[in-house]
């Protein structure tokens, strides 16, 4: 082969290798011969200088690159990013997303925020993230100025201006004061900001009762100047009554101050006493009570002998073991006897002293003949079992006999067996 053909061959191969250099060289700088994890990102807006290759970054460190960014038929954009597979096991699988920019003008760049509570798990390949922020452009400040200019009458504006400069003319120092006092004041106030957003909260509850009691608050102000109008009516008996009230001190000093350590014993002797008259402050003004309306019934109007003559019922018999008195038993002080209302009747106090004739549930008791108005209801005789036949009795010996007489129940009920 020739000169003339080798020539033209190095050439073409040197262009081939330039240019496999420079794609190279683009395909490295595109990222094509790296590896990546793809999450997508989904945000109202990726605003107006979100590009591919923009940067994703954590904690100021860039953990991966804006891959591309497409528009949903739903309004949302799509943004496809590149991750770091070695930065993705520092990410948190509850990480939050925003699109930033570090000046208004700025490019923007995705931002992942870690929370509080950061999950063990990493961030998985193919998750879908939601981003909720995107920081505000100069588009939209021109966009909300241009909606408030709008609104705004150009002739008022300008006498508003008119005014406001009239208004600083020549007053610059003192302006600039007002801020400064002003800036103070807010550094003042600042470190009690939680404690006045608090009673904010608590005001409406305490200013809703304070209009439910002012009719109560009104009345106690014309109550408290009539009671000064009295007050300076009165005070020369007011000053007549402190300077005695000041010499009955100075007399009675002394005799406390001598009897100190009597009274002090006779109040520690009290103490049991007036404590053992409050037990009983129920019973106490019960006898009282029965007393005064004794006092107050008038004698019978009628001379000669006066009789009161009463009916008592009988009670129960006694019952062995259900009637045993308990030992220690203590009911506390009660009124069960005094006063007794016309036509009325004191409640039955079981005292565990005795038979207790309603335990069976009896609203009254009911009797029924004489001997049980008397003696009380008659238990009925216990069978005795059958006695063996011991022969005859002995001389001088009598048989033995029920208590009672032919005919007549037995009014007196055999007392139990109550053992050795």
């Amino acid at each position: 082969m020739g000169p003339n053909v080798l020539r033209p061959l190095a050439g073409l191969a040197a262009i081939a290798v330039l240019a496999a250099i420079v794609a190279g060289a683009a395909a490295l700088f595109d990222g094509r011969f790296t590896d990546s994890v793809r999450v997508t990102v989904l945000s109202p807006r990726a605003g107006l200088v979100m590009y591919p290759d923009a940067k994703v970054k954590m904690r100021d460190v860039t953990v991966g690159r804006v891959d591309s960014i497409t528009a949903r038929p739903d309004g949302l954009a799509e943004i496809a990013l590149a991750l770091d597979p070695a930065q993705l096991s520092a990410i948190p699988s509850n990480i939050s997303v925003e699109i930033a920019s570090t000046t208004v003008f700025g490019a923007k760049f995705v931002q992942f925020l870690p929370p509080d509570d950061p999950s063990p798990v990493p961030l998985q390949a193919g998750r879908v993230l939601e981003s909720d922020h995107v920081t505000v452009e100069i588009n939209t400040v021109f966009e909300q100025l241009v909606n408030v200019l709008d609104r705004i009458r150009p002739e008022k504006l300008n006498e508003t201006l008119g005014a406001v400069a009239a208004a600083m003319n020549g007053r610059g120092d003192r302006f600039g004061q007002m801020l400064v006092d002003l800036d103070s004041f807010l550094g003042t106030v600042e470190p009690a900001l939680p404690a006045l957003t608090t009673d904010l909260a608590s005001a409406p509850a305490v200013v809703s009762t304070y209009a439910d009691t002012a009719p109560d608050l009104i009345t106690t102000g014309a109550n408290s100047a009539s009671i000064g109008d009295t007050v300076v009516d009165e005070q020369h008996n007011l000053d007549a009554f402190l300077v005695g009230l000041i010499g009955l001190s100075d007399a009675g000093q002394p005799v406390l101050a001598d009897n100190r350590e009597g009274l002090t014993t006779l109040l520690d002797l009290l103490v049991p006493t007036t404590a053992l008259t409050d037990e009983y402050n129920e019973a106490l003004t019960c006898s009282l009570t029965g007393l005064a309306d004794l006092a107050d019934s008038k004698p019978v109007d009628v001379e000669g002998l006066g009789l009161s003559a009463n009916f008592l019922w009988g009670t129960d018999p006694y019952r062995y073991p259900e009637d045993l008195p308990k030992v220690a038993a203590s009911g506390g002080p009660q009124c069960s006897v005094l006063p007794v209302p016309y036509e009325g009747r004191p409640p039955f106090v079981v005292a565990d002293v005795g038979a207790n004739p309603f335990d069976s549930g009896r609203q009254s008791v009911t009797v029924e003949g004489l001997s049980q108005a008397l003696f009380g209801p008659i238990a009925a005789p216990a069978v005795s079992p059958a006695l063996p036949d011991v022969g005859p009795v002995a001389s001088g010996e009598a048989p033995a006999v029920p208590f009672g007489l032919p005919g007549l129940p037995n009014l007196i009920p055999a007392l139990p067996n109550r053992g050795p």
